[in-house]
C-alpha cells in the first residue's frame, strides 16, 4: 500500500479513521437510501472506522423538490435520522438530509454520535439560478458549524457554501482544521475542472485540507458525476471515480500538525467527450431503471441521431433491453434501411421493420375531404412523422418499453421537429447535445470499438420526408447554426454581438427568430439530460407568449 502524507511528521497523538461514501441515492426513496446508509455504517464499523460521511440530502435524494413540503415526508426523514443515530455507539455519522424547525425547512448536515443527534448544520448559501431553486423550499442557516472529532476540528459546509471564498475564510477563522463539503453538484461540461481549480485555490490560500464529497447518479434531467476529491498537502488531490459509485478510506492524524494518510493519489486529465458520453449513459440508465421500465424502444431512421441514441442506450442497459424499429416510407433510402439493420447487428439489439405506408395512406384517405383543393406542403411531411410517433407509442403501451426520442439540441432550438411525431416519447437522450457534438460523440464511441456504421456518420443528414431532402434545405450548415445557438441560448448574446463575430446578419436574425418562435414546441417535448451550462428546460425559461424582438 502506498501512503501519501500531507505533512511530514514523526509522532502522532490523535488519529481518525474515516470512510467517505460516494453513492447514488434515489429521490423520495427514504427507506432505500436509509438501507444503503445502514449497510455502509455496519461495514465501516466492522472494519474499525470511526467516522463515516455521506453526501448532501442523502436520505431524501437531491433535488427532492416539493416532496419536502409534505409533512409525512419530513416525518419519515426524522424517524430515519433517529434510526441512524441508534447505530452510533461505536461510530459517528455525518449525513445530509432536510430538517424542519417549526414551519421552516432547512438543507442540513446531521452529526450523529453516541446514539444521539450531536449537532446539525444548515446550509447558508442557497442557490437559486439555472436548475437550482432552493429558496423555494429552504430557509438559510444562520451560523457556521465547527465540530470536533478525535481532537480535530472540522468545518461543515454544504454544496453552494464552498463556492464562496468568504464562507471558506470564515470557517478557517473559526478554527476549522479540515473543511468538509457535502455536495449534490450536477455535471456540466465545464464544472469538473472548475470545481478542482476552485478547491485547489482554497488549499493554496488557507493551507487547510478539504474533503469534497459529491453524489453520483441520474435524476430526471440532471446527472451527478461524483468526482469527489480530497485536497491536502502540497496541492495533492485524492480523486474518486467519476459517474460511478465509489468509497474511500482515509486516516487523519494530528500531533502539532495535521496529516492525511490515503491509499493513492490519482492523476488524470479530464476528457470532455468521455465525460459527456458517460453522463449520457448514466442519465439514461438511471432514468430507465429508477422509473421501473423493463426496456426502451427507439425509432431507428438509419441516421446519426438515432444511431448514437441507440448506442448510448446499449451502453446503459445492455443489448437485451434495447429495441429499435425502422419505419420506412416512400422517401426512405435503401441505405437507411441497411444502416439501421447493421447498427442493430453491431450492438446485438432487437430490431424490427414496420412500414408506415398503409398507416399514412389510411390517414390521408380520411383527411382527403378536409384537404380538398389544398396544395401539398409540410402537412404531408409531418403526417409521416406522426405515423411513426403513433407506432412507437403503441409499441410502448403494449410491450412496456420507454420510447427514447432522438432529436438533438440544434433541432430543438429552431423547431426542426414535428410535435407528436419525432418528439413523441418519454425521455430525450440528446436534448442538450448539439448536432456537431453528436458527430464528435459518435466518432468518440467508434474509437472504442466501431459500432456505428461509418456511412451513417459520413452521409449528409436528412429527415427523409421528401424526395432528396437534406437538413441544409431548411437550415444553414450545422457548423454555422450551432455556434449561433450557443451564443444566443447559452451566453445571452445580442444579435449585434453575434453578427460582430462574422456571421451573416440575415442568417443570424432568421435563426434567432426561429429559436424564439419555437418555445411552444420545446415546452411539449420530453425532458432530457442536461450537459451544457444552459439547457432548454429549467435553465432557460422564456414566455411562449411575448412581444420581445431582439
Amino acid at each position: 500500500m502506498v501512503k501519501v502524507f500531507g505533512n511530514k511528521l514523526s509522532k502522532f497523538k490523535n488519529m481518525a479513521k474515516i470512510k467517505l461514501i460516494q453513492e447514488n441515492p434515489v429521490v423520495g426513496d427514504i427507506s432505500g437510501n436509509l438501507l444503503i446508509a445502514k449497510k455502509e455504517v455496519e461495514k465501516a464499523e466492522e472494519n474499525g472506522l470511526e467516522l463515516i460521511i455521506f453526501s448532501e440530502m442523502f436520505l431524501s435524494g437531491y433535488p427532492p423538490e416539493d416532496l419536502v413540503l409534505r409533512s409525512d415526508f419530513m416525518e419519515k426523514i426524522e424517524v430515519s435520522i433517529d434510526e441512524l443515530s441508534n447505530l452510533t455507539s461505536n461510530i459517528s455519522i455525518i449525513i445530509g438530509a432536510p430538517s424542519k424547525k417549526d414551519k421552516e425547512i432547512f438543507n442540513s448536515a446531521y452529526f450523529l454520535e453516541k446514539n444521539e443527534i450531536k449537532d446539525i448544520y444548515s446550509k447558508q448559501i442557497l442557490p437559486n439560478y439555472k436548475e437550482f431553486d432552493e429558496r423555494r423550499y429552504f430557509t438559510s442557516g444562520k451560523e457556521n458549524k465547527i465540530i470536533e472529532f478525535d481532537g480535530i476540528k472540522y468545518g461543515l459546509s454544504i454544496c453552494e457554501d464552498i463556492w464562496s471564498e468568504k464562507y471558506v475564510s470564515n470557517l478557517v477563522n473559526d478554527g476549522a482544521e479540515i473543511i468538509i463539503n457535502l455536495s449534490a453538484s450536477p455535471f456540466t461540461v465545464t464544472k469538473k475542472i472548475t470545481r478542482e481549480k476552485m478547491l485547489s485555490s482554497y488549499l493554496k490560500k488557507h493551507e487547510v485540507p478539504i474533503i469534497y464529497l459529491n453524489q453520483v447518479g441520474g435524476q430526471d434531467e440532471l446527472v451527478f458525476d461524483g468526482s469527489s476529491m480530497v485536497f491536502f498537502g502540497d496541492e495533492e488531490i485524492f480523486k474518486f471515480k467519476s459517474f460511478e459509485i465509489d468509497s474511500k478510506e482515509i486516516e487523519i492524524t494530528k500531533s502539532q500538525e495535521l496529516k492525511l494518510l490515503i491509499d493513492e493519489v490519482e492523476k488524470y486529465q479530464p476528457d470532455d467527450l468521455e465525460d459527456i458520453y458517460n453522463a449520457l449513459v448514466l442519465g439514461t440508465k438511471d432514468y430507465v431503471d429508477k422509473n421501473g421500465f423493463k426496456g426502451i424502444i427507439i425509432g431507428s431512421s438509419g441516421g446519426i441521431d438515432s444511431a448514437l441514441t441507440a448506442t448510448i442506450a446499449y451502453d446503459a442497459l445492455g443489448s437485451s433491453r434495447v429495441n429499435t424499429v425502422m419505419m420506412p416510407f416512400d422517401y426512405t433510402a435503401d441505405m437507411s434501411i441497411e444502416d439501421a439493420k447493421e447498427l442493430a447487428e453491431n450492438l446485438s439489439i432487437n430490431h424490427s421493420v414496420i412500414s408506415i405506408k398503409e398507416i399514412y395512406e389510411s390517414f390521408s384517405d380520411v383527411l382527403q375531404p378536409s384537404f380538398e383543393n389544398k396544395e401539398i406542403d409540410k402537412t404531408e411531411e409531418n403526417l409521416q412523422s406522426r405515423c411513426r410517433g403513433v407506432t412507437l407509442m403503441a409499441l410502448s403501451n403494449k410491450l412496456g418499453y420507454l420510447v427514447l426520442t432522438t432529436g438533438n439540441k440544434s433541432e430543438a432550438a429552431v423547431g426542426y421537429s414535428t410535435l407528436y411525431g419525432d418528439t413523441a416519447g418519454g425521455f430525450s437522450v440528446l436534448k442538450d447535445v448539439s448536432k456537431t457534438l453528436v458527430y464528435r460523440l459518435s466518432n468518440f464511441r467508434n474509437s472504442k470499438n466501431l459500432v456505428i456504421p461509418e456511412r451513417i456518420i459520413e452521409r449528409p443528414p436528412s429527415a427523409e420526408l421528401a424526395p432528396d431532402q437534406k437538413d441544409t434545405d431548411s437550415l444553414p450548415d450545422y457548423s454555422i447554426l450551432d455556434p449561433i445557438i450557443e451564443m444566443y441560448v447559452e451566453k445571452d448574446m445580442s444579435p449585434f454581438d453575434i453578427i460582430s463575430k462574422g456571421f451573416d446578419e440575415d442568417e443570424v436574425r432568421r435563426i434567432l427568430r426561429l429559436i424564439d418562435l419555437n418555445e411552444y414546441k420545446r415546452r411539449q417535448v420530453p425532458i432530457g439530460i442536461k450537459i451544457s451550462d444552459r439547457n432548454f428546460g429549467k435553465d432557460r425559461r422564456y414566455p411562449i407568449t411575448n412581444g420581445w424582438k431582439p
